[in-house]
């Protein structure tokens, strides 16, 4: 069994989630971990026993790796791929897949000029609850879907971007609410629907938020080539992180969906429910309760690509749709934020 080689750039806290996951896989060694605040790179190397750097680039010269994790602020994303595509490293990187569309559009285009694996985290998607409502999708039972919505009511006070230098702008992390947290959901949705986006229309506003530039407030309707109708609504300015909720009209049922659980109706009485359950790969240390419990499964799944042993599920092709989307809220914001 061949063992890939990998080290995680980016040592703040969903770095975790990566490493955790790496350090669990039988097929992967991490061998080191990359962050320009050295104490930080110095304490991460020291808790899962690698060497570390401050340097990126250094780091692609002097390891031989297969692939790395990019977990930096979203505005590095794409530039950290492709210097790590120049070397002939494969690339697993944390949403979004910039703050640009272009720059997402060249980096897939250089991943496979290169013929290397590019992949975007979006963990949601092997949550139970939304594996069997995409499977009854598929399968005809649900059929495809005609509307639904989306909504997103999160807690993110001004100290949580107090405490960043990037969160809360628009040249490092692209937006706000929309891109950082609503993304995950609207991702679902769009997978659900799986056709071609035709028109976005959105309203964008800071309601809340005195110490950020961004939206903390996102509203909108998007529509697709084959009928459907997506709705939106998502804010931050709320006491507690309430559970994400996706609702669905399809042809022969509704859904209501959350990441813990989905209730599936179907229209001759019946029902169906999931709830999610954690994966098996590892117990993570720490981390943010609202990330889930599925990196492990895609962060697997990457490497199982590698090994050709997987199709590449969210490659950077398929992750384009989400980001298209994205970029097309902001263009299409009729706001003055």
């Amino acid at each position: 069994m061949k063992k890939f080689k990998a080290a995680v750039i980016g040592c703040g806290k969903i770095s975790t989630r990566h490493l955790d996951a790496i350090s669990a896989l039988e097929n992967v060694e991490l061998v080191a971990v990359c962050d320009n605040k050295e104490e930080a790179a110095i304490s991460t190397a020291r808790r899962y026993g690698v060497k570390y750097y401050t340097d990126y680039e250094e780091l692609f010269r002097n390891e031989k790796l297969d692939a790395v994790h990019i977990c930096l602020p979203h505005y590095l994303h794409t530039l950290v791929a492709e210097k790590a595509f120049e070397n002939g490293i494969s690339v697993l990187c944390e949403k979004p897949m910039s703050i640009d569309f272009e720059d997402a559009v060249r980096a897939v285009r250089k991943a496979k000029e290169k013929n290397l694996k590019y992949s975007i985290v979006f963990q949601c998607r092997y949550n139970t609850p939304s594996q069997l409502v995409k499977k009854r999708i598929e399968d005809g039972r649900l059929g495809k879907v005609k509307c639904g919505n989306v909504t997103l009511t999160w807690a993110r006070p001004d100290d949580y971007y107090d405490d960043s230098d990037w969160k809360g702008t628009w040249d490092k992390e692209g937006g706000g609410v929309i891109i950082d947290q609503a993304i995950h959901s609207l991702d679902l949705a769009n997978w659900f629907v799986d056709s071609s986006v035709t028109d976005i229309k959105s309203s964008l506003h800071n309601r809340n938020h005195s110490r950020m530039q961004v939206e903390d407030t996102g509203e909108g309707l998007i529509r697709y080539e084959n009928g459907a109708i997506i709705s939106f609504f998502a804010m931050n300015n709320y006491l507690i992180n309430e559970p994400i909720e996706i609702r669905l009209c399809c042809e022969n049922g509704t859904v209501r969906l959350s990441y813990d659980d989905a209730i599936i109706s179907y229209n001759d009485g019946s029902v169906e429910t999931a709830e999610n359950e954690p994966q098996k790969i590892v117990t993570y240390k720490d981390g943010k309760e609202y990330w889930g419990y599925q990196h492990a499964v895609q962060i697997d799944r990457f490497y199982k690509s590698l090994a050709g042993e997987l199709p590449l599920e969210i490659s950077g092709e398929e992750a384009l749709k989400i980001q298209n989307i994205i970029c097309s809220i902001y263009k299409s914001n009729d706001s003055k934020i």
